[in-house]
């Protein structure tokens, strides 16, 4: 299997960042926990312009017919900009379950720019930001419209948590294909927020000075960083290769459970490492909520255990072995 990017992958992965980046990047999130949610909407709606909430999603569908890999591609250059809301859901979990089932005026809703939010086993049965987005439950392999009952706030104020109440059945859906295609997202969003992370902590660490030198230039701090880069470098093609599966495109002995479960592992261990490491080398200032590391920092913590935490898909792993 080849996990290396092509141009196209490259162009897509640029288009995003530039959405991002235009959008006035962190600030996205941070405007939505003040109470503003117009400016992370926007980027839905300028998203799905661009076909990427319809990546995983056949082109007869009214889709891009892509697949997981670009899928991947898109959601890692997302998490570098923190956006808020139920990213891995409308990216991918939300599409994968609308398409299986068949639910057309729902999928045109999603492709239209409406986030979308999906409560199921993987997530607790409890929907992620269901705010200003539609919100779904699949339990037992129904794919049904649902209603917050209640919500609540989570480590991140930009993605809070709600139990809902199933509403009409919109078809049938495998759980455990769609909470793959959550897990990956997830993982590949992960990514993003680490490589983030770094950037932050290798700028500040350049221009903080100690004892006239800067701090970047002492083995620790290099050390420290280095760390992070390499477990970044080594979950990302995990995180492909996933993909790769999903797409179909695997040998037939392969594992895609069990390689979708790694990812999410790897992916999770490097963003906590990031983000524990980027806080050391920022100190103080890294606690406070002016600076955008906080906003890298709670996200990241609640993504660990989305969709499934660590523990979970090392069990996971250990069956298949």
């Amino acid at each position: 299997m080849d996990f290396l990017l092509n141009d196209i992958h490259t162009d897509l992965a640029a288009t995003v960042a530039a959405i991002g980046e235009k959008a006035g990047g962190s600030t996205i999130a941070r405007s939505w926990s003040e109470g503003d949610r117009a400016p992370a909407l926007a980027v839905y709606r300028q998203l799905a312009e661009a076909g990427i909430t319809g990546l995983i999603v056949d082109d007869a569908l009214g889709g891009s017919g892509a697949g997981a890999t670009e899928m991947v591609v898109a959601a890692e250059q997302v998490g570098r900009f923190a956006l808020p809301g139920p990213v891995a859901e409308t990216l991918a979990a939300v599409p994968a379950a609308l398409a299986a089932a068949g639910a057309g005026d729902a999928l045109e809703a999603l492709l239209g720019g409406r986030p979308a939010t999906i409560a199921a086993a993987d997530t607790a049965f409890r929907a992620a930001a269901p705010t200003d987005a539609d919100v779904y439950l699949l339990r037992e392999g129904t794919l049904r419209a649902a209603s917050v009952t209640a919500e609540h706030e989570s480590v991140d104020p930009t993605r809070t948590v709600a139990e809902v109440a199933a509403g009409t059945a919109l078809g049938s859906a495998d759980e455990a294909a769609v909470a793959r295609f959550g897990t990956l997202a997830t993982a590949a969003e992960l990514i993003g927020l680490g490589s983030a992370m770094l950037d932050l902590a290798s700028e500040y660490a350049k221009s903080r000075k100690q004892f006239n030198r800067a701090i970047g230039s002492y083995q620790a701090v290099k050390h420290h960083l280095a760390d992070v880069a390499i477990a970044i470098e080594m979950a990302r093609p995990l995180v492909h290769g996933a993909a790769v599966g999903l797409d179909g495109q695997a040998p037939e002995e392969t594992n895609v459970a069990r390689d979708v479960s790694a990812a999410k592992v790897a992916a999770a261990d490097a963003a906590y490492l990031a983000s524990r490491r980027s806080l050391q080398v920022l100190g103080a200032i890294g606690y406070t909520a002016e600076h955008d590391l906080s906003l890298y920092l709670t996200k990241t913590r609640a993504l660990v255990s989305a969709w499934g935490t660590p523990a979970v898909h090392r069990a996971r792993i250990l069956e298949t072995l």
